[in-house]
């Protein structure tokens, strides 16, 4: 019939426009308030018979600034990844119960200044989710990152600024406030490493000869490599700062491998790397006690030794061993017993008190905000980006590795402490600004490109090719 309208294509798809997920974000970070204030009411009825009297201030305190990152998040990164804000908070809250849980055992006051250092790391993630409103702006400064990355690094050499504890020269102290300038050089190194990579990986990766199979670079272009492995050594040397040396070559070499994918990159970067364990095993007495002390923690003599003996590692695996697989439950344990159990052995008091079951799931907290600073980095269209958010989540991850393998004595303790876990404020407030750079680069990520409008219109079947074909050219 020819004055009948024509009936619409059987086969029209209206594609649903994309979620923010900023409602999913909202609840998950609740929930993580929720489950922070259990455990925190939970050390005051296993410790005292009854609920803690702040209980509520402590999570009206927790929930109001995780309030005030996601109303931020909404505002100036609506995009950004769901999962990054509820699982740093969750591991935040657990962790300041687990130092409480330590205060009330030794009469201290550990997790009042971890409040603060908590509270000053999620303002500081705001500033930075508002004030960054492009990643891409941090490559512009590329070379500056090396120079305030390197003068972080030795500001702990400055006369009257610098401050030696327990053997470690890696504190500045300015009045009553101490600091690890360490923390911030990872994440301005992580800029400087992404920024000059994106650069070069083109000769870096296409250009040298073939040895055995391994595409081998030039001479010349090992500069930057032993540059960095210098770099870690003298870090090492100077400042006695095993953990930092470790996780500041290791970054390098992985974000060198993400940007060039040639695995003799790695083949040399392990190569140097045992070269100066060797090395550094050979010349410094503190590396030998660590080595000493890990080989073999249950003789009598290196149990007994003071400084530098096995006591602390063996009290950490006593209480893994006394927590078993469910744990002692949390205020019943006895993690004090562990030399700064609060800092660096905070996992030996998660393992006694919460149990094989509990540290595990703790790890996989982990596994996930690794995963999804991964995530970020395969999706965000820039190089510079997915170098950056690879070389983030990656310093996550080796610093967690690092930690758990040094307290289960699978390697050498370092001396670095668990992210948003343990005590330390320097750390706390470097590991939020790391999720603050991965919420600005998923918000990149995952917003709908101008070509693709969330509202767009049918597509009939017989032009479904011819688009994607068109998207595949783009």
């Amino acid at each position: 019939m020819s004055g009948s309208a024509a009936a619409p294509p059987a086969h029209v798809e209206v594609p649903r426009p994309p979620r923010s997920r900023r409602w999913l974000e909202l609840g998950l970070s609740a929930v993580a308030v929720g489950v922070a204030m259990m455990a925190y009411g939970l050390v005051g009825v296993a410790t005292d018979g009854s609920w803690p009297a702040g209980i509520l201030g402590y999570g009206a305190g927790l929930g109001a600034l995780v309030l005030v990152l996601h109303v931020a998040v909404r505002w100036r990164a609506p995009w950004a990844d769901p999962l990054l804000v509820p699982v740093a908070t969750l591991l935040n809250g657990l962790g300041l119960a687990l130092i409480h849980r330590l205060d009330v055992a030794r009469d201290g006051s550990f997790a009042e200044r971890q409040l603060v250092w908590s509270a000053i790391g999620i303002l500081a993630a705001t500033a930075i989710v508002v004030v960054l409103r492009d990643h891409r702006v941090l490559r512009r400064y590329t070379f500056t990152a090396m120079v305030v990355g390197l003068v972080l690094l030795v500001l702990p050499l400055v006369p009257f600024l610098g401050v030696n504890i327990n053997g470690a020269q890696i504190w500045i102290r300015v009045g009553p406030v101490g600091f690890q300038p360490g923390e911030l050089a990872k994440i301005v190194l992580t800029v400087f490493f992404a920024g000059y990579l994106v650069t070069a990986r083109d000769t870096l990766s296409l250009v040298g000869p073939k040895v055995l199979g391994l595409q081998l670079p030039r001479p010349r272009d090992l500069g930057p490599l032993v540059v960095a492995w210098l770099a870690s050594l003298g870090v090492l040397v100077l400042e006695r700062d095993l953990g930092t040396s470790l996780l500041f070559f290791g970054l390098f070499v992985a974000m060198l491998y993400v940007a060039t994918q040639r695995v003799s990159w790695i083949a040399i970067g392990l190569s140097l790397f045992v070269g100066g364990a060797v090395l550094a095993w050979s010349m410094f007495s503190h590396v030998q006690a660590r080595v000493t002390a890990w080989l073999d923690p249950f003789d009598a003599e290196v149990y007994a030794q003071s400084p530098g003996g096995s006591f602390q590692l063996v009290q950490g695996l006593f209480g893994f061993a006394n927590g078993g697989l469910l744990g002692t439950g949390i205020g019943q344990g006895r993690p004090q017993t562990v030399p700064y159990a609060e800092s660096d052995f905070i996992l030996a008091t998660l393992g006694e008190e919460m149990g094989l079951t509990g540290l595990l799931a703790v790890l996989l907290l982990y596994l996930v905000l690794v995963e999804r600073g991964l995530r970020t980095g395969t999706a965000v269209r820039d190089g510079f980006g997915k170098l950056l958010a690879g070389g983030l989540a990656f310093a996550i991850a080796l610093q967690c590795f690092v930690v758990a393998g040094g307290v289960l004595r699978v390697i050498p303790l370092t001396g670095l402490t668990m992210p948003f876990l343990a005590y330390g404020g320097s750390s706390l407030v470097a590991n939020w600004m790391i999720v603050a750079l991965l919420l600005r680069i998923s918000d990149a990520a995952r917003r709908p490109s101008p070509e693709t409008p969330a509202e767009a219109s049918p597509v009939l079947p017989s032009e479904q090719d011819a688009s994607a074909t068109q998207v595949v050219r783009l």
